[in-house]
């Protein structure tokens, strides 16, 4: 019956358009500016040994590995080797330890130096595992909580290990500000703990926060861009103006990548000179 044909082809119609929304929609959640910070698993291994055991490698695994393998060649290749005349690797790596060098020197001071290997190795850390993340279809290991939080965590858990283990009992006393009226001293020291305790999550997710904010920014602007470019040569020549735009954007993510290292190790210090002198 030509009423029934109609029905049926008007309901095939709104099927596939169904169909083809729900793919785009598909296509847009796979492609979208948060698949960048998935943790996913590169290579499984299960066996039935002790009960389950389950061996994988994800992305944030290997990504570590080639940073750590990074760090340690930046190091290697800038060993000047006893050399008269220094290499460019090796005159970098010098103004980098004494960037740092100076930074704990006036946050700690010259008599606690002991702590310069940690914040040094802290600094070039979180420096190339924020630089390799701006390398196109990369990972940074950085915009995952566990990496940011877990340094936190543990910067937090050792400044006041390394506190009580100075001032034992007299530690607590960081807590109640010097001339503080009586009255006045339970809230204070409430206000003071919560302060205290915010350190172990405050120094993480502002370095996850910035990153994850300017990754997110540019794989947002690129896809915007490349469909711009893409779609014909007008307006392609028109998006030369929002591309000009885009590289500085790149250039500010570089320059964010190497002040959220110096604010993360020159906060760290801060930290351990509290814990050192109570104040």
């Amino acid at each position: 019956m030509p009423g029934e044909m109609e029905i049926i082809t008007l309901k095939e119609s709104i099927l596939i358009t169904i169909m083809s929304n729900s793919i785009s929609i598909k296509t847009m959640i796979i492609n979208s500016a948060l698949e960048q910070f998935e943790v996913v698993n590169l290579i499984g291994l299960n066996a039935p040994i002790f009960g389950y055991f389950n061996l994988s490698l994800t992305n944030l695994a290997l990504y570590s590995l080639v940073i750590l393998s990074i760090v340690i060649s930046l190091h290697y290749y800038g060993n000047n080797n006893g050399r008269l005349l220094p290499s460019k690797w090796s005159i970098a790596l010098e103004s980098s330890f004494a960037s740092v060098q100076s930074i704990v020197r006036e946050q700690i001071g010259t008599r606690n130096e002991v702590y310069f290997p940690l914040i040094y190795s802290l600094f070039f850390f979180i420096l190339i595992s924020n630089l390799v993340g701006n390398v196109p279809y990369s990972f940074t290991i950085t915009t995952s909580v566990i990496v940011s939080i877990g340094l936190s965590f543990t910067i937090f858990v050792g400044v006041t290990i390394l506190g009580l283990y100075i001032h034992k009992i007299h530690f607590f006393s960081f807590f109640i500000p010097s001339g503080t009226p009586l009255w006045l001293v339970p809230t204070l020291t409430l206000i003071e703990i919560i302060s205290y305790l915010a350190r172990a999550l405050t120094l993480g997710i502002r370095l996850f926060a910035n990153m994850f904010a300017g990754h997110s920014l540019l794989k947002i602007l690129s896809t915007f861009l490349f469909k711009m470019i893409s779609s014909s040569l007008l307006i392609a020549i028109v998006t030369l103006i929002p591309f000009a735009f885009f590289l500085a954007i790149i250039g500010l993510e570089l320059a964010v990548s190497l002040i959220q290292a110096y604010v993360f190790v020159l906060l760290t210090c801060s930290y351990i000179k509290d814990s050192i002198d109570l104040h």
